[in-house]
């Protein structure tokens, strides 16, 4: 691995595979001006992609392999677009009558042919959200190099668990589409120092506010954190631990609990321990104090962290969860569908169906619209439990610029959840399929 020693930034020299018929066909499914944008511009996205951060610190990018895979058939007008940003483009025509091109194998064999190569790759940026793909990550990593997944559409827990990085499909939607303010391997939000409100005089001191992107605040039945109330003005940005915590929290698909992140910042700064955090006097006073952006709870136990601009309160596992069987905890594990209890699904879907048949579909309105919805019902639903349902919906082909009815909904988002709990290789009998379904189509399925 390469380093610049002069400004202290590494440069990694990476290999870029894009599936593009599986990439641009997931985006157009959840956002077709992002999957236009995906196609049109790559070199925009390609420049957001060459700067990043994580645990060790700042690094750049430089792609030396940049291959492409589509099927000429289908796709041919974007194929200029791509040599035109310094792309290898591999016609992988369709060669069953089923549709299916040889784009795996090619990209497969290629980046074998990159794993042996005399110039050694240090990391390996798979664009798909192929589960086909986790044999070949699973190489890349035993050759001791990194290896970023970025998916247009739900990934197999077991594709995304051998990959150090993965970007979701909303992530890349937005990076897509704004490339400029976006980069690969930082945290998509937490950007923004955030000051802390002063509490009533009855009410606890919450951890941190902080701005959302148009999301207001959300309530939920945790108990914040008394941290201390006067953070930092302008909080460290070169600590080991607060970069390690924003890479970590801001790549995070759920809230994760105090402990996992206390881990994380002794890890990356051993010094915490001995200092009595720093003299802030436990974990969650010094979160408050060094990384003001994410949002905190040290009640209920143990505790959690997230990301403000994406999760709330309103998502964490003891806010709007319910204790399941062994069944519907291990569709959640495989999944990560929202652990949400029946009836509760059953007002997410309601309040989607009524919304998406009175107003204009936006996602990021919508989203935002139906969880205000469900918490003026007195359900502790948050807004990434509602963008998890809808991406689900759409990627699974239903139109929401359409009205609908929530049995519709409930329908599509359970076939949505049994094809992810079968793609993810659970071995499911009828009857199993029958109680996901009542679960998650919110009751609405039944008879």
């Amino acid at each position: 691995m390469t380093t610049d020693t002069t400004e202290n930034v590494r440069r990694l020299r990476c290999a870029l595979f894009v599936d593009f018929d599986n990439v641009y066909i997931g985006l157009r499914r959840l956002d077709p001006a992002a999957a236009e944008a995906f196609a049109e511009s790559p070199g925009h996205w390609l420049t957001a992609l060459e700067t990043g951060s994580d645990a060790d610190g700042e690094f750049t990018r430089r792609f030396l392999v940049r291959s492409c895979y589509l099927n000429p058939s289908v796709f041919s007008q974007f194929r200029p677009n791509f040599t035109r940003a310094g792309f290898s483009v591999v016609d992988c025509p369709s060669l069953t009558q089923q549709g299916k091109s040889s784009a795996d194998i090619n990209l497969v064999l290629d980046a074998v042919d990159a794993l042996a190569a005399e110039t050694r790759y240090d990391e390996f940026v798979i664009l798909s959200a192929d589960a086909d793909f986790t044999p070949l990550a699973i190489r890349c990593r035993a050759a001791d190099r990194r290896v970023t997944i970025i998916t247009a559409s739900p990934a197999a827990s077991a594709y995304r668990a051998v990959a150090d990085t993965v970007v979701t499909a909303d992530e890349l939607a937005e990076l897509v589409k704004h490339p400029e303010a976006l980069a690969l391997g930082e945290p998509v939000a937490l950007i923004a120092p955030v000051t802390v409100e002063q509490p009533q005089a009855d009410e606890p001191a919450p951890a941190t506010t902080g701005r959302r992107r148009s999301a207001s605040r959300e309530s939920g039945p945790a108990q914040p954190s008394t941290a201390p109330t006067t953070p930092p003005t302008t909080p460290p940005t070169t600590t080991p631990a607060r970069r390690a915590l924003l890479r970590l929290v801001g790549a995070a698909d759920r809230p994760l609990t105090g402990g996992v992140v206390a881990q994380a910042a002794q890890k990356a700064d051993p010094s915490v321990l001995t200092s009595d955090w720093h003299g802030a006097g436990g974990f969650f006073p010094w979160l408050a104090q060094v990384v003001p952006e994410l949002g905190a709870a040290s009640r209920p136990a143990p505790g959690f962290v997230w990301d403000p601009q994406r999760f709330s309160e309103a998502d964490l596992p003891t806010a709007g969860g319910v204790n399941l069987p062994p069944l519907q905890r291990q569709v959640v594990d495989v999944t990560d569908i929202p652990n949400l209890p029946t009836e509760r699904y059953r007002v997410l879907l309601t309040a989607l169906a009524e919304d998406a048949s009175t107003n204009p579909f936006e996602r990021a309105a919508t989203a935002r619209r139906v969880r205000d919805v469900c918490q003026a019902a007195g359900q502790p639903i948050g807004r990434a439990s509602v963008n998890n349902v809808i991406s689900g919906v759409l990627l699974s082909g239903l139109d929401l610029t359409k009205k609908t009815t929530a049995k519709k909904l409930a329908e599509t988002w359970a076939d949505n959840v049994v094809g992810l709990c079968r793609g993810g290789r659970m071995d499911l009998r009828s009857q199993d399929v029958a109680a996901i379904r009542a679960w998650v189509g919110g009751g609405l399925l039944k008879g």
